[in-house]
């Protein structure tokens, strides 16, 4: 198993994973699935952005988890704050692969020099709520009812770090 920047080649697996979420958990509040399209837009967004997805595969080159950020608020303000996502392949779940993509993360954002990363989580995920926490994330609040999904409300859990970057970043 190793770490790779996932480049569109990827992005069938990365495509399959998410439609399995978006399916089978409420790990994502979405609720329709995705297509080649939407893929396409989203690694445009991504490389246009400097935004890293970062990939952990096997020694046949399967994506076995992955885990991307994106702008937290598109105002100028949040220039220094993301919202970052994880994705385990549902037969790797549990195995300690999310805490790999989230030290990765971290560390990609500290390199990037972001100063906040936030985490919105299911309120019912203890798992990646305790992942989080033991990662240095502190819940933030909850967000009650803010989703639908499976016939009931889903509440959600902001989870935040701040991350050592410099005091007095590049004007904006």
């Amino acid at each position: 198993m190793h770490l790779i920047e996932c480049s569109r080649s990827y992005a069938d697996q990365i495509l399959a994973m998410y439609n399995d979420v978006i399916k089978t958990s409420t790990a994502m509040f979405e609720t329709h699935e995705r297509n080649q399209a939407y893929m396409s837009t989203w690694f445009d967004a991504k490389e246009q952005s400097g935004y890293p997805v970062i990939g952990l595969v096997d020694d046949q080159d399967v994506l076995l988890a992955f885990g991307t950020y994106g702008s937290f608020r598109s105002s100028s303000g949040y220039l220094y704050t993301i919202e970052h996502s994880i994705h385990v392949r549902k037969e790797h779940r549990g195995k300690g692969l999310g805490k790999i993509i989230l030290t990765a993360l971290i560390e990609k954002a500290i390199e990037q020099q972001y100063h906040c990363m936030v985490g919105a989580i299911d309120s019912e995920n203890t798992a990646s709520i305790h992942l989080h926490e033991k990662a240095g994330f502190e819940s933030i609040g909850v967000v009650k009812e803010a989703g639908y999904k499976f016939g009931t409300y889903r509440s959600l859990v902001l989870m935040q770090l701040l991350l050592p970057t410099p005091e007095n970043p590049k004007g904006i």
